[in-house]
């Protein structure tokens, strides 16, 4: 069976979020699931997803230091200059670590490793909230 949910998430401030626990509880209709697939995918081109550490804050904070460092703003070489200084960098990092997540569901759960959680890859200064389009495949 195919399920198929858009949700969205609640505005950020810049920076690398654990937001698990913001989806899921957005889809009440995973607790009937023993086994399936989930994909988690961003409509946006300047926030990204990952799965990643869910218990050391740190991590996301040194995330957000090596982005910035690997995608400055105010390049000169930067053409795309429309909607501010942080915006190019933006595409560039969401491109990098991507649009989408795929992952296993069992028990009603998203099985993951015991340190993973989702984040929400917030790279623009004022992003405003994120649309997510959850698809589900199940027995």
């Amino acid at each position: 069976m195919w399920t198929q949910k858009e949700i969205t998430l609640k505005s950020r401030s810049r920076g690398f979020h654990l937001v698990t626990d913001e989806i899921l509880g957005q889809l009440p209709e995973l607790k009937g699931i023993k086994i399936g697939v989930m994909n988690v995918f961003i409509k946006h081109t300047s926030a990204s997803l990952t799965i990643n550490e869910n218990a050391a804050p740190e991590v996301r904070v040194d995330f957000e230091s090596f982005f910035n460092h690997a995608a400055p703003e105010n390049e000169p070489y930067y053409r795309h200059l429309d909607e501010g200084s942080d915006d190019m960098p933006a595409h560039l990092k969401a491109s990098i670590l991507g649009c989408s997540l795929t992952f296993p569901i069992t028990n009603g759960r998203p099985n993951l490793g015991i340190w993973q959680g989702i984040y929400l890859c917030e790279h623009r200064n004022y992003g405003g909230s994120r649309k997510i389009v959850v698809t589900i495949n199940s027995e």
